[in-house]
């Protein structure tokens, strides 16, 4: 069986206390998992600086080509895991069996962070508006005949990562060639992207002392937040609450992503049926910009029975079959709390489960040691049912009838808003709210990311801070 160290600034620590990863469909022991206390973790980042110190030693441009190489290791290699070592396709199999994500599913993440690793360099050219790296490293330059002064807020990023999908893991790539060290504390299901992902940087030469992982509990992720001085955590509304106002902290919450059809085209909503289909559905509705939402001002009866009878019949399949599409729910009594929620929310009068006439049986479906849930599409009368405000772990959406003018008023926070519209004015309101975060324009789904763009803010401007900079002898600086 596979054993997960601490990994201390590279060097691999195995602990006293571990806990078991097991496949949630099999029970086979898949993992053994070193965890780590909060004592450790405060004596570890006493050497934080050291993390950038290494890295400042190595170009960016080479850290960027360095980056190039990992992406082609973490997707083709065979690396260690611990002491033993892991293909591709055992990687694959691990993540989907501790998950409960389809196999295919966790291929297409290998390749969505692949994918960034390969641009990572136009990636950051446009989170930093064009500014020459070199401007990073040394902390002054000169842009447009100006002198720039950037200084780095942390020496380290301090992440507390979740379980339930492995595409989260592309906000943190970019954090290297930034030359700021990584400081993961990974979710209790997944320390296998993290993992294989550092052991591919290892091989493609970024030093190890820039990198630590730190598997553990509740008390772990709290010592990496109070101990980062820059830190990102995932995590549910009450997380969101708990650090809002903490300007240390970038949380990753809940995304509540809506589709918005206007005036214009809600008699043309046919058109865009694949689109909603696509936004809902891919990925097991598992993402942060799944569409959780879909607000027009008629027609929504017909929306929602069109969606229910295209994602109303589908059923779980096993991990490892190419048709799968539900993930798993591998914590017990989470699946079931949520149908009860759901179920609770729906004697709401105004409110309508729609997908229930074309399911073959019950929304939660019982395994022997997990549970799926089945997608729903629920319809409501108006924006004020508490369900049009939900959003859960599996293929979920609310159709709701609103007004146009009452929309952006009414949607709450959204992390990726599509509008589908052609009216100007309402463009206009809508590129002005400040309760939408990504905005599509057009016929885009939610779920499709332009990695060119911010997501959640700016990661350069969290790590780094503009400051005023006089220096007579800079002058002619390139």
């Amino acid at each position: 069986m596979i054993h997960f160290p601490i990994l201390r600034w590279g060097e691999a620590y195995r602990s006293l206390e571990t806990d078991t990863i097991h496949h949630c469909a099999t029970g086979e022991p898949l993992a053994e998992v070193s965890q780590t206390n909060a004592g450790l973790i405060e004596r570890d980042m006493r050497h934080a600086a050291r993390a950038r110190d290494v890295l400042r030693e190595i170009h960016c441009a080479e850290l960027l080509r360095m980056c190039a190489r990992a992406a082609d290791l973490f997707m083709n290699a065979t690396l260690p895991v611990g002491d033993a070592a892991q293909t591709p396709d055992d990687f694959v199999r691990c993540q989907s069996g501790a998950t409960g994500i389809p196999e295919h599913v966790c291929r297409m993440n290998m390749q969505k962070l692949h994918h960034v690793l390969t641009n990572l360099e136009a990636i950051l050219n446009s989170l930093m508006r064009g500014l020459d790296f070199e401007t990073l490293t040394r902390g002054y330059g000169m842009e447009h005949g100006l002198i720039r002064s950037y200084q780095a807020n942390a020496p380290v990023l301090g992440i507390v990562l979740p379980s339930n999908s492995p595409g989260v893991h592309g906000l943190w790539l970019p954090i290297i060639p930034l030359q700021i060290g990584l400081v993961l504390k990974p979710g209790p299901q997944e320390p296998w992207t993290p993992w294989r992902m550092t052991q591919a940087f290892f091989q493609a030469g970024i030093p190890k002392q820039s990198i630590a992982i730190y598997p553990g509990g509740s008390d772990a992720g709290a010592a990496v937040l109070a101990r980062s001085p820059r830190s990102l955590i995932f995590g549910s509304t009450a997380t969101v609450e708990r650090y809002r106002a903490e300007p240390t902290v970038r949380v990753h919450g809940p995304g509540f992503s809506k589709i918005l059809i206007g005036d214009d085209e809600a008699d043309h909503w046919e058109k865009y049926l694949d689109l909603m289909v696509t936004s809902v559905f891919i990925n097991s509705g598992r993402g942060c910009i799944n569409c959780s939402g879909i607000w027009a001002p008629c027609h929504t009866r017909e929306i929602a029975d069109a969606l229910a009878r295209r994602l109303g019949p589908i059923h779980p399949l096993p991990l490892d079959h190419p048709d799968a599409s539900l993930a798993a729910f591998t914590v017990k009594g989470q699946a079931e709390a949520i149908h009860n929620d759901i179920e609770a929310a729906l004697r709401e009068p105004g409110t309508e489960d729609v997908t229930s006439k074309y399911r073959d049986g019950d929304r939660l479906v019982r395994a022997d040691r997990c549970d799926y849930l089945r997608p729903t599409v629920v319809h409501c009368d108006s924006p004020g049912a508490a369900i049009a405000k939900k959003e859960y772990l599996f293929p979920f959406v609310s159709i709701v009838r609103c007004p146009q003018e009452e929309m952006i008023g009414r949607i709450g926070p959204t992390l990726v808003a599509t509008a589908i519209t052609g009216d100007e004015k309402f463009r206009r309101s809508l590129l002005d709210a400040r309760n939408i975060d990504r905005l599509n324009v057009g016929p885009v789904p939610t779920t499709q990311i332009n990695w060119l763009q911010p997501h959640e803010g700016n990661i350069v401007d969290f790590l780094f801070r503009a400051r005023a900079l006089q220096m007579p002898a800079l002058e002619g600086v390139k």
